[in-house]
């Protein structure tokens, strides 16, 4: 029997004996064993021995994963939801992880970064692929910001050596329209015959806006929706700009913008066309598809270059089908389906009756004449018949505009898909191809309107410094500040300020002429730089200045 300063921990009793088995103390009131006299400290490092409670290198209860098996089965488990949310397959999955994986050294990784970098490597692979996602639907799908996700691809090319248009090819707007198709929920119940003939006619659309250079140093997808809604009123399918616009994830008033100046182009090739000067942008569409069908079949035509050779077996072009075919076309804008019948009767003359067909003069092969006697008869006989459609409907307009749209089945009609422009081309092979229009960028024609503007405001300028230096001439001064006003001030609203007034650009304009900035710099615009430059360095005002009259 022995006794302890401590007492039991159960019963508070102070009587003890030590077991002969353990060789622990137990109290003879209750059986206990005391557990304060069967500690053993152990010593030794991270080598050492195992500690009753705790396994030196893992965490938790019931588990030996270390931590970065943790961390790497978390990180696959993220790279798997994202992949699924952006609606990509197992393979491209796994060809995201072993990008991670190659970037981070198999370390992976955890935090707020972690998914942007996994967004930024889904967004590599689909455009190494040539199979592009838009960088807003990545960043909408991580929750990043898009200019953030932006940046990370850059730093994510810029590591893995993707230079060159083998390696990181250029972004394809092609494959994006054709997706956009695919995953509208506003088209699936189209017919997949008429599917397909939008989706030729967007693609045709698309490769004419990027000849325009409507996409150029521009976001892509404000076009692809853009042409999106174009196509689908075209086909009779009815789709708001909104709708569109979410499917590419673009935004809505950029992409409204981006339909209005691609009506704008369609009026200009539009005035080819006998009512042209009466198409504006409200109404284009209602002229569509015979604006469409010129620029197709403008694109379907060989180059001057390769028409000047004459290569045997070759037969022209019949001009009596052409004409034919021309006035068979609906009256009113496509919404008849009235059509001249026999109107190529008249072509069915031999070579002394008026026509004659390619191949069939030695001398003159790759023109062809028509006779006056030709034209005023097929004229006379199209105008008999359009007084019997007009007298058996009872209406006396030949050109009538109570329609606003076309029927479907009409829409088939004007449109041939026999193109290269409705297949995937080069930009070389785009640019090559005549659709009727040669456009100029939008940001060069809007900054030459800029430049020519500044250019008057510093001629301004000049009129004013020079009326306050030589009052005498203060008549002179008028007389030229109000013209260069005026010219200024060109093309405003009536509720706009008045002409004499002065806006912060005439201000900087001034202050920089008087500091003897020459007016080569000024025009640029770099205002913020001439100023530090020169006003805010200099503090002294010239005395004579280089443009002084005498």
């Amino acid at each position: 029997m022995t006794s302890a300063s401590r007492g039991c921990t159960s019963c508070r009793s102070n009587s003890f004996e030590r077991d002969a088995m353990s060789g622990h103390l137990c109290c003879t009131a209750c059986g206990l064993f005391q557990e304060y006299d069967s500690y053993e400290p152990h010593l030794g490092g991270l080598n050492g021995p195992e500690g009753t409670f705790v396994r030196v290198g893992t965490a938790g209860t019931g588990t030996v994963y270390t931590y970065k098996q943790r961390k790497v089965f978390g990180a696959q488990t993220l790279i798997g939801e994202l992949i699924d949310r952006l609606g990509l397959t197992d393979f491209r999955a796994e060809q995201v992880k072993t990008m991670v994986a190659n970037i981070t050294e198999n370390e992976f990784g955890e935090g707020n970064w972690f998914p942007i970098l996994i967004g930024a490597c889904a967004y590599v692979v689909m455009r190494k692929d040539n199979k592009p996602l838009p960088i807003a639907e990545v960043a909408s799908v991580i929750c990043s910001d898009i200019y953030e996700l932006g940046r990370m691809v850059t730093r994510v090319v810029d590591f893995l050596d993707l230079k060159g248009s083998e390696k990181f090819p250029e972004f394809d707007i092609v494959w994006s329209f054709e997706r956009a198709v695919r995953k509208s929920s506003t088209l699936s119940s189209v017919e997949s015959d008429t599917l397909e003939i939008m989706r030729k006619q967007g693609i045709f659309l698309i490769q004419c806006a990027v000849k325009w250079f409507l996409t150029t140093g521009r976001r892509p997808m404000p076009v692809v929706a853009a042409v999106l809604v174009l196509v689908a009123e075209l086909n009779g399918v009815n789709m708001r700009i909104e709708d569109a616009a979410m499917v590419v994830h673009a935004n809505v008033s950029t992409t409204r913008l981006r339909y209005r100046e691609f009506l704008e182009k369609l009026v200009k090739v539009a005035q080819v066309l006998p009512w042209g000067e009466d198409v504006t942008v409200k109404n284009v569409v209602k002229s569509a598809p015979f604006v469409i069908e010129y620029m197709e079949r403008k694109s379907m035509e060989m180059p001057d270059s390769k028409k000047r050779k004459k290569v045997d077996g070759v037969i022209g072009v019949d001009l009596g089908d052409v004409v034919s075919e021309c006035l068979r076309k609906d009256v009113e804008y496509g919404t008849d389906g009235y059509g001249v019948e026999g109107d190529s009767n008249c072509f069915g003359v031999e070579q002394n009756g008026g026509i004659v067909r390619a191949g069939d003069d030695d001398d003159d092969s790759d023109r062809m004449k028509l006779s006056h006697e030709c034209l005023s008869l097929m004229y006379t006989e199209f105008l008999d018949k359009m007084r019997h459609k007009n007298s058996t409907e009872g209406s006396t307009e030949i050109r009538g505009r109570k329609r606003t749209g076309f029927k479907h089945r009409e829409c088939m009609d004007w449109w041939n898909g026999k193109s290269d422009l409705t297949k995937k081309l080069l930009l070389k092979q785009i640019l090559e191809k005549d659709v009727g229009l040669d456009a100029l960028p939008p940001s060069f024609v809007t900054g030459c309107k800029v430049y020519k503007k500044r250019i008057e405001k510093i001629n301004a300028a000049k009129v004013r410094i020079n009326r306050v230096m030589h009052p005498s001439r203060t008549d002179l001064g008028e007389s030229c500040d109000s013209c260069s006003l005026d010219s200024v001030h060109a093309k405003k609203k009536r509720n706009r300020r008045q002409s004499n007034d002065i806006d912060w650009e005439d201000f900087i304009i001034e202050t920089l002429l008087l500091h003897e900035v020459k007016e080569e710099e000024i025009e640029k615009g770099h205002y913020n730089t001439l100023l530090d430059l020169h006003v805010f360095n200099s503090g002294v005002l010239p005395e004579v200045l280089p443009w002084k009259a005498k």
